[in-house]
């Protein structure tokens, strides 16, 4: 097959057959493209009939750089068609009416816009409202571009990288990939801008994301738990004064022998605060999880504001399962944590569910408690049994809590694990009908938000020596709940979409 590309205003293509003498039928295909796309996709071609030729050969060469050069003449034919993309998006007029404003132009520039394949440069006009007031770029405006410059399939890429790991290792990453290749600073910027637009606008995105939602048809009930984990804040310390900014002396030296003063950097603390999480997750009725929806907060934000997010959630999913003819059960399940009870308890009872939810606390921070109490009372090598005895009683006698917390009643021991353990117990009561739960398929654990606190938290946000600014901190934990719940790209879609703005010619 052989390939000509002809300059043109449009993408076409035909096909011509030709019959050489003594010869097979040889295809050709004509492409026309735009005159500015033509080298890139020349050059594309001479690389794949390059790489042909090399494997036709049938000698050894270096397939890696192979695949190098035709990732980087595939990247130079995308960077040349998003070129042409943003070119036409540009708007040459006098004046240009934005949201019911008259602009008018003050000049064409040239500016630098990045995709993920590249930076490429674009000559654009510029507009102003008044006389020194701030330029308007309407390409910017109309494409909806990220700080003005980057395309936004790009900074939801860089966002996402930086969800996952440092600006270090995004930047690595995108190498690796051969795409974005853009400054740790740029990931940061990038990065930290989206995770801003998200936190401004969470509530009323996560609304439009659970109602998009579709309900697995095996959804039998919701199970709702909120937990805490420690993350690094960078902290002023006590009486701690911002340094004082010293100003040089006007003096007959010349500035080239001054010497800069350096500013003392303030004086921080690294403390470990408590951060929340929290899971929704819907289960089949086995109680086995079909998908889960994991939230995130800063220490300084409250647990309220995420549970009320969580309930919203929650009565989203049973409206579109009532809508269906079917129900959803849903379970509290968390430790013993007063605090976090109250917070749930607040938001998921009787009064706004029409039905009271079934409380659990975690069987396992349960056994946890009478794992301690058991070595107490009958040492290391003894108590195997004794646990063993309590759990099965526990999954299987509705009024089992109760017997143990007698018979640890019973023996007298004075200890601080048989006391935890007793005061566990009582304090907890009314949670711990495990047997019941089991037979209606629920779940007994908090593993969903135990492993959320991990993945979410402490794998991203607790490295050694790490430290978080409270906003910085709340981008990352947002954006990152938003993508271990599998709701990245509806969630950015959303996200991105009020930086676009019509523009249009002004009479």
């Amino acid at each position: 097959m052989a390939v000509e590309v002809n300059s043109g205003q449009s993408l076409t293509s035909k096909q011509l057959h030709n019959e050489p003498e003594g010869g097979c039928p040889v295809e050709m295909t004509v492409i026309e493209v735009p005159l500015d796309l033509k080298p890139a996709i020349e050059k594309l071609v001479e690389s794949c009939l390059r790489a042909l030729q090399q494997v036709k050969r049938n000698r050894r060469f270096d397939m890696v750089a192979v695949e190098g050069e035709l990732q980087a003449s595939a990247r130079r034919c995308e960077k040349a068609a998003l070129q042409q993309v943003v070119c036409a998006a540009d708007v040459d007029a006098p004046r240009i009416r934005v949201e019911g404003k008259t602009l008018f132009r003050v000049g064409r520039f040239e500016t630098t816009y990045h995709s993920a394949a590249g930076p490429f440069a674009v000559t654009r006009s510029l507009y102003r409202e008044e006389r020194n007031g701030p330029t308007f770029d309407p390409v910017s405006a109309k494409l909806g571009l990220v700080r003005g410059r980057w395309l936004p399939g790009a900074a939801s890429q860089m966002a996402y990288l930086l969800a996952q790991g440092t600006s270090r290792d995004a930047q690595e990453t995108a190498r690796q990939l051969g795409r974005l290749p853009d400054s740790r600073s740029s990931f940061e910027r990038v990065g930290h801008e989206v995770g801003a637009m998200y936190v401004s606008r969470h509530a009323e995105v996560d609304q439009e994301l659970i109602e998009s939602f579709i309900l697995p048809d095996a959804a039998a009930g919701v199970v709702v738990s909120l937990d805490r984990v420690s993350v690094p804040l960078e902290e002023p310390l006590p009486g701690a004064r911002s340094p004082r900014t010293r100003t040089r002396r006007n003096d007959a030296k010349s500035s080239s022998s001054r010497k800069r003063r350096k500013k003392k950097p303030p004086a921080v603390a690294r403390n470990f605060r408590m951060a929340y999480c929290g899971t929704v997750t819907i289960v089949d009725e086995s109680g086995d999880a079909l998908h889960s929806i994991r939230y995130g907060r800063m220490p300084q934000e409250t647990a309220l504001d995420l549970a009320e997010g969580m309930a919203s959630d929650v009565f989203a999913l049973r409206d579109q399962a009532a809508a269906q003819g079917r129900t959803l059960d849903v379970t509290l399940v968390q430790d013993g944590a007063p605090e976090l009870w109250n917070v749930l308890d607040e938001q998921l009872n009787t009064q706004t569910l029409g039905e009271a939810p079934y409380r659990l606390i975690d069987l396992f921070h349960l056994l946890e408690k009478l794992g301690e109490a058991a070595k107490s009372l009958h040492g290391d090598t003894g108590f195997k049994p004794v646990l063993r005895g309590w759990k099965t009683r526990l999954l299987n006698a509705k009024t089992a809590s109760t017997m143990i917390l007698a018979e640890l009643e019973r023996s007298g021991d004075t200890s601080t694990p048989v006391h935890d353990a007793m005061t566990y117990l009582r304090n907890n009561a009314d949670r711990m009908d495990y047997a019941t739960a089991r037979r209606h398929g629920r779940p007994l654990g908090s593993g969903n938000v135990e492993a959320t606190c991990k993945s979410l938290v402490s794998l991203r946000m607790k490295r050694p020596g790490s430290r978080w600014k409270q906003d910085t901190g709340e981008h990352i934990i947002q954006l990152r709940a938003l993508s271990l719940s599998d709701r990245w790209d509806a969630a950015l879609q959303l996200t991105l979409r009020p930086l676009q703005r019509v523009v249009r010619r002004a009479a």
